[in-house]
């Protein structure tokens, strides 16, 4: 083990290459490694931890040492933050933000916020009320992205609100869920509400004020989504004006979704926020013909002006609703025999896609599970080649189209080890049947446009947890699963891997190998991202908030609460997920 601890106290304290010359992360901005200061830990969304004292060879005396339950019954998506010896948890929907004390383990909350009753009514979404976290500003202010569409800066020593700015609407389904980023002396956040025909958009505020510095658009003319005439130099399917207007039929993108509902990541070196935009909305295709542009995109923007650098469309005039709204993964790497600042991204359509983040030039995409709607992806021009065969039609139902639109991957996010130089991936084994039908849009009501059952895979299993190469483009190792595997994934340089499972199984596996060298049952099923950080005596410890919600969730509901929304039916899938676990926030806090 000294030679794996020498190289990750390297990593941790100077951030340079590791021995193999081949990656190296975006830095944590001097984070110390005992802390967890943003939703990935680093800017560049890795999930990896530097602390080596838990390995393989005694992970498996990890115990709780001290819980607390959050009092909510809907999901808890996100994660705890770690700064200077103080944790801070954000609850789903009706948000509460506890602040605890780690030099007093167990004792009661610091502080606790919660906010005035907000904008409503809140609406019944397919996929819960859940929160996926908090951002904390050096100047010491956290940044609370309300579901009700309200962005709230926080004091982080007294948990005082310092401002609150409106930036979406319940009424009409604009919503927030994910957590927001902090570049400097902004705060960016995006939206949700795709699923309701609303546009997405992502914003910069003022971290100090509140005040707004720039919205950029997922569509619309380039003045709405700060798009140049030429959004990427290496595809000419991507260059020319008006090109969020012209890809779609009528005035289809008015109520196109594109919501940017996901994480974002950051380059400092570059000085660029790195996210991608949901599916188009309807899911009917036959109702905004074109590529409809810039939806199930990539984008990278300037966050102090949300000038687009280059955009990169993943699905073109998405059928199947997959979106590309899932993390990237950022960190420089040796690609063909020469250095590229490369960005990773798991895509909810089944490709693994390794871009160079300066240029937006797609390097490599290749099918990291069972996927029939495309071939494969067309390097040269970044397109994917179609199978007709699972191509919705205009009428009638295309059974089997793998993946489902819940995607291979959804928004658990992977986690990369500069160690193993691999990705670690919760993912799904699950297909589709597909029928498009007639939508009628109506401002704050469902905008679907088709009906959707959602089957296991050829596999049988549902869930995969996969080790991946995104330089060769290949699996390294694999876990089946029972389950989908809904909750993120963690990296560490004592050599593990940390993930959790529907069925409330927090895990630990040997990173080279996969092989489980740990396992413990929680209180609930998990969609949230276990952390690692240091305690007040040096220890390392892994937090993680056990809570089923989203849309597995549902599938724990009786009667009539079980039903199919708006035609999608998703959750018979899950229906032997009933019995094994109970819905139930509770933050555990583990180690030797």
């Amino acid at each position: 083990m000294a030679p794996m601890t020498a190289l990750v106290a390297l990593l941790a304290l100077a951030g340079v290459l590791p021995a193999s010359g081949q990656t190296r992360p975006v830095a944590p901005a001097g984070a110390p490694a005992g802390d967890w200061p943003a939703a990935g830990r680093d800017p560049g969304l890795t999930r990896f931890s530097p602390l080596t004292e838990l390995t393989p060879a005694n992970v498996n005396e990890l115990k709780v040492l001290w819980s607390w339950p959050t009092g909510s019954l809907a999901g808890h998506e996100g994660n705890p933050l770690v700064i200077d010896g103080k944790l801070y948890l954000q609850t789903p929907h009706p948000s509460r933000v506890v602040a605890f004390d780690l030099n007093q383990p167990g004792a009661a909350p610091l502080w606790s916020y919660s906010p005035p009753a907000g904008r409503g009514p809140v609406l019944a979404l397919c996929c819960d009320v859940g929160n996926r976290g908090l951002a904390w500003h050096p100047s010491g202010k956290l940044y609370l992205a309300m579901f009700t569409g309200d962005l709230v800066a926080l004091d982080a020593r007294t948990g005082k609100q310092l401002w609150r700015v409106t930036n979406g609407d319940p009424a009409t389904g604009t919503t927030m869920q994910s957590a927001p980023l902090v570049v400097g002396g902004l705060v960016i956040v995006g939206v949700g509400g795709g699923e309701f025909g609303n546009r997405g958009y992502l914003t910069g505020y003022d971290a100090h004020t509140g005040k707004q510095a720039w919205r950029a658009w997922s569509m619309g003319s380039d003045q709405e989504t700060l798009i140049g005439p030429l959004p990427n130099l290496n595809y000419p399917s991507h260059q020319g004006p008006r090109l969020g207007l012209s890809t779609w039929n009528a005035d289809s993108w008015q109520r196109g979704g594109g919501a940017t509902w996901g994480w974002l990541s950051y380059d400092p070196d570059l000085d660029l926020v790195y996210y991608g935009t949901g599916a188009p909305a309807p899911m009917n295709g036959y109702q905004r013909i074109g590529d409809n542009k810039w939806t199930s995109s990539l984008i990278a923007r300037n966050p102090k002006t949300g000038l687009a650098r280059w955009v990169l469309q993943l699905t073109p005039g998405d059928r199947w609703g997959f979106g590309a709204s899932n993390e990237n993964i950022l960190l420089d790497l040796n690609f063909g025999g020469r250095a590229v600042k490369g960005l990773v991204h798991f895509d909810r359509n089944g490709f693994a896609y390794t871009i160079d983040r300066a240029t937006g030039r797609l390097l490599l995409a290749q099918k990291y599970g069972p996927v029939n709607w495309a071939r494969e992806i067309h390097t040269a021009s970044s397109l994917p080649v179609l199978d007709s065969a699972y191509l919705p039609r205009a009428s009638g139902t295309t059974r089997g189209i793998c993946p489902s639109l819940m995607g291979m991957k959804a928004f658990q996010p992977a986690a990369y080890s500069p160690i193993t130089e691999l990705f670690f991936v919760p993912a799904m084994d699950l297909c589709m049947d597909l029928e498009p039908t007639g939508a009628s849009f109506q401002p704050g009501q469902p905008f679907v446009g088709a009906k959707v059952r959602i089957v296991t895979g050829s596999s049988g299993s549902r869930g995969r947890f996969l080790a991946w190469s995104a330089t060769t483009g290949s699996v390294a190792w694999e876990i089946r699963e029972p389950f989908p595997v809904f909750g993120g994934a963690l990296a560490t340089g004592g050599g593990l891997v940390f993930y959790g499972t529907l069925d409330g199984w927090l895990k630990a596996v040997d990173a080279t190998n996969g092989r489980e060298r740990w396992r413990f049952k929680t209180p609930s099923g998990i969609v949230s991202n276990p952390i690692s950080f240091a305690g007040p005596n040096g220890r390392q410890l892994i937090a993680v908030v056990s809570g089923i919600g989203g849309w597995p969730g549902r599938a724990l509901k009786p009667g009539p609460d079980r039903r199919p929304i708006d035609g999608i039916e998703a959750v018979s899938v899950l229906a032997d997920l009933m019995g094994q676990v109970v819905p139930g926030g509770v933050l555990l806090i583990l180690g030797r």
